[in-house]
C-alpha cells in the first residue's frame, strides 16, 4: 500500500514541478493580453499656463487652465477583421486627444488609429493606422509599455512629430505605494502639422500654408511606469508649441501658441493607481505566486515520496522466538 502511495505522490511531484516552467514561459505570455473592447479615458490639466487668443491679434496670454481629454475606445470590429490576415491577436484603439481652453471652447483634437499586438504591444502595420488622418507607420510603443517591462530605454512613438525617439530608463521609484519604473523622453524644436480640424472658423491647414507660417513644437514627456502590467501610473509633459514666420504673424517671428505642465487630473491617478495593482496581482499570480507554489509543492510531493518509498524497503521487525526448553 505504501509503495502504490509513493508512486502517486511522484507522478504529482512530477507533474506540478512541470506545470511551474509551463505556466511561466508558456501559459503566461499567451494569456496576458489586451482585451480588444477595452475603453478608458484620462484627463490631465495644464495649470497657469500660456495659450494663444486668436481673436485678440493672435496674442499669447496667461490662462487658469488649459484641459485635455484623452479617450481611447478599442474598435473590436477592425481588431477581427486584422487578425485574418495579421494570424495574431490584434487590439485597435480608436484615440481622441481634445484639449479645452479655459473657456470651455476647442482648442485643438487630434484623432489617432492605434493597431499593435494585443500581447506584445508592437505595432501591427495595417490600413487604418494613422494620426489626425494621415497614414502613419508606427515604431516603438504608444500609451502603454510591454508586459514585464524592462529597465531599459524603449522607442517611443509620438504623435504630433508623426516619428518615434528613444524614451530612457531613469530608474526605480516608489509612487503612491507602487514600485514603478521612470522613463524620460526629450522631444527637441520640430517643425509639425497643423491640426486638421482648428478653433477658427474658414482656417485650415491648407489656408495656413499659404501664409508661410509654419508650427514648431517640444516637449519632455515622463512616465511613471508599473512594470508587471507595463501600465503608467502617472504621467507629465512639459509641453510647448510655437508658430514661426510667415505673413500670419503681422511681422513677429513667433508666437507660443501652448506652453504648460500638463499633469493627470487627481481623481484619475488615484483610478488609476487602484486599477494597475489590481492587475498587477494577476500578473503576479501568472508569473510568480503560482509558478513557484506548484514548484515548492511538487518538491514537497517528492520528498514525501521518497520518505515512503524508503518507509516500503524497509524489513519488517519479527519478535525473538524463545528457546524450547530441554528435556531429558
Amino acid at each position: 500500500m505504501r509503495r502504490k502511495t509513493s508512486l502517486v505522490l511522484l507522478a504529482l511531484a512530477v507533474f506540478f514541478a512541470a506545470l511551474s516552467p509551463l505556466l511561466r514561459w508558456y501559459a503566461f505570455p499567451r494569456l496576458a493580453k489586451i482585451p480588444a473592447n477595452q475603453y478608458q479615458d484620462m484627463v490631465l490639466e495644464a495649470k497657469d499656463a500660456t495659450l494663444i487668443d486668436y481673436n485678440d491679434g493672435m496674442k499669447a496670454k496667461k490662462v487658469p487652465k488649459v484641459t485635455i481629454v484623452q479617450t481611447l475606445k478599442g474598435n473590436v470590429e477592425a481588431s477581427e477583421k486584422i487578425e485574418k490576415t495579421a494570424g495574431k491577436d490584434v487590439v485597435v484603439w480608436d484615440g481622441l486627444s481634445y484639449v479645452v481652453g479655459p473657456d470651455g471652447k476647442m482648442v485643438s483634437k487630434i484623432p489617432e488609429r492605434y493597431i499593435f499586438d494585443a500581447h506584445t504591444q508592437d505595432p501591427v502595420h495595417a490600413t487604418g493606422e494613422s494620426v489626425d488622418g494621415d497614414p502613419v507607420k508606427r515604431v516603438g510603443i504608444e500609451f502603454k509599455w510591454p508586459f514585464l517591462t524592462e529597465k531599459r530605454d524603449y522607442q517611443y512613438f509620438d504623435a504630433q512629430a508623426r516619428t518615434s525617439a528613444p524614451i530612457h530608463y531613469k530608474g526605480t521609484q516608489n509612487f503612491r505605494g507602487v514600485d514603478v519604473y521612470y522613463f524620460e523622453q526629450t522631444i527637441p524644436w520640430t517643425k509639425v502639422p497643423f491640426p486638421k480640424t482648428m478653433p477658427v472658423q474658414g482656417i485650415t491647414p491648407a489656408s495656413l500654408a499659404k501664409t508661410g507660417t509654419t508650427r514648431w513644437y517640444t516637449t519632455v514627456r515622463k512616465f511613471w511606469v508599473e512594470p508587471l502590467t507595463g501600465a503608467p501610473v502617472y504621467g507629465e509633459e512639459l509641453h510647448k508649441e510655437e508658430l514661426r514666420g510667415g505673413t500670419l504673424l503681422g511681422g513677429r517671428d513667433k508666437v507660443t501658441v501652448f506652453a504648460g505642465d500638463v499633469k493627470m487630473r487627481e481623481d484619475y491617478i488615484r483610478h488609476t493607481v487602484d486599477l494597475v495593482k489590481s492587475n498587477r496581482t494577476l500578473v503576479l499570480l501568472m508569473t510568480s505566486y503560482l509558478p513557484w507554489g506548484f514548484l515548492s509543492l511538487g518538491l514537497l510531493l517528492l520528498a514525501l515520496s521518497l520518505w515512503l518509498e524508503a518507509r516500503s524497503r524497509r524489513p519488517a521487525v519479527t519478535k525473538a522466538e524463545e528457546p524450547e526448553p530441554v528435556t531429558a
